[in-house]
């Protein structure tokens, strides 16, 4: 197998984590807008769990994609 082949066949399998991000982040709101409204009252209390947990999934998914482009431009 040659060396450039085998840089894009790594930069595609790292993309697949912001493919992960993506879906992370959607459970993650959807499971607060659910618990928002069966407790309207303690959704204001949640809500900086929120903010980390979607920070958290989308530096997973950045560091992916920059592990893809280290793969593709750096190596």
């Amino acid at each position: 197998m040659e060396v450039e082949a085998a840089k894009m066949i790594g930069a595609g399998l790292a993309c697949v984590a912001m493919g992960g991000a993506g879906i992370g982040v959607g459970i993650i709101f959807g499971n607060y807008l659910q618990g928002a409204m069966r407790n309207p009252t303690a959704a204001p209390a949640q809500f900086g769990n929120l903010i980390f947990g979607f920070a958290v999934t989308e530096a997973l998914g950045i560091f992916g994609l920059l592990i893809a482009l280290l793969l593709l431009f750096v190596l």
